[in-house]
């Protein structure tokens, strides 16, 4: 079991939604909390009110996507507490619409923090743990989009099958750095988070879109009817973000790799693995399963 007391966590995109919802938790298990966002005004919010109620907590405004701060909020973690033992790597974005609508600051800024992001945190960060010699554990924040593929969603997509890949070869990797004589598992472990639609703030996302990688243009037919559904997806979820904290915390304290918080889903993700075997056209997720439309 994964202790959780007196440990020092590492969350980006703490200034809401499941980032917010993780550093609570860790504060109510007594963890010391370094949280980053990239909107500074909305963390600090979320530092305040933690220590408002007691809890350990600096905040490192950071921009994923760059390497450099990243490398700083490391820097700036041990320089507070010396050591870390949880990361969430949960900083993320969306945009949607038809794939050859989506221009290229769409990919760069979507891949730029949910990919690069999760990239920087897993180069950074899992060496630190390795050298501390104590049990430690990463928490990659990806989606059931990173299981399936929805219809105008295939950036958001693809950047999420992209993090369930990475992660995936991370828990290999690391069984292959600490692997004993006998193979055994190593103080360093890692999770994939695969949420549904929750009500959080990814819909709102765009808000923190870099000013250069924003479109000139307006958005299109397929890009707007996009944003709609996603609000509308996210609104509807019936778990919480501070559900999807629970489960998670739940998770890491077992040492459990996949974190899947809508088990009615997997229908649908056993589907498309059929689909695969069987060399067959692609299933629409969205028209086959309500609980897609439940799901982030």
């Amino acid at each position: 079991m994964f202790e959780f007391a007196g440990k020092v966590a590492v969350i980006t995109g703490a200034g809401g939604g499941f980032g917010r919802a993780f550093a609570q938790k860790g504060a109510a298990l007594g963890m010391k909390l370094v949280l980053a966002d990239v909107s500074a005004d909305a963390l600090a919010q979320t530092v305040d009110a933690l220590r408002a109620a007691g809890a350990e907590a600096i905040g490192v405004p950071t921009d994923v996507a760059n390497a450099g701060e990243v490398e700083a909020l490391a820097e700036a973690a041990l320089a507070a507490f010396g050591k870390v033992h949880l990361l969430f790597n949960n900083a993320g974005v969306g945009s949607g619409g038809f794939l050859w609508e989506s221009s290229a600051n769409d990919w760069s800024w979507v891949f730029g923090v949910n990919v690069m992001g999760v990239a920087h945190g897993v180069r950074v960060f899992t060496p630190i743990m390795l050298a501390q010699k104590e049990p430690a554990h990463i928490v990659n924040t990806a989606s059931v989009a990173g299981l399936l593929s929805p219809p105008a969603m295939g950036i958001y997509n693809a950047s999420k099958h992209a993090v369930v890949s990475l992660t995936e070869t991370l828990y290999h990797d690391l069984r292959l750095a600490q692997a004993g004589t006998a193979g055994e598992v190593g103080e360093v472990g890692c999770s994939l988070l695969c949420p549904a639609f929750v009500p959080t703030g990814i819909a709102d996302a765009e808000r923190a879109r870099p000013a250069g990688l924003r479109n000139a243009g307006r958005p299109t037919r397929s890009q707007i009817a996009a944003g709609k559904q996603l609000q509308r997806a996210v609104q509807s979820g019936k778990l919480s973000a501070a559900d999807v904290a629970d489960l998670a915390f739940e998770a890491i304290a077992a040492r459990r790799f996949y974190i899947v918080t809508h088990p009615g889903i997997m229908a649908t993700v056993k589907l498309r693995h059929e689909d695969i075997e069987q060399l067959r056209e692609p299933s629409d997720p969205m028209s086959l399963k309500p609980e897609v439309k439940n799901a982030d």
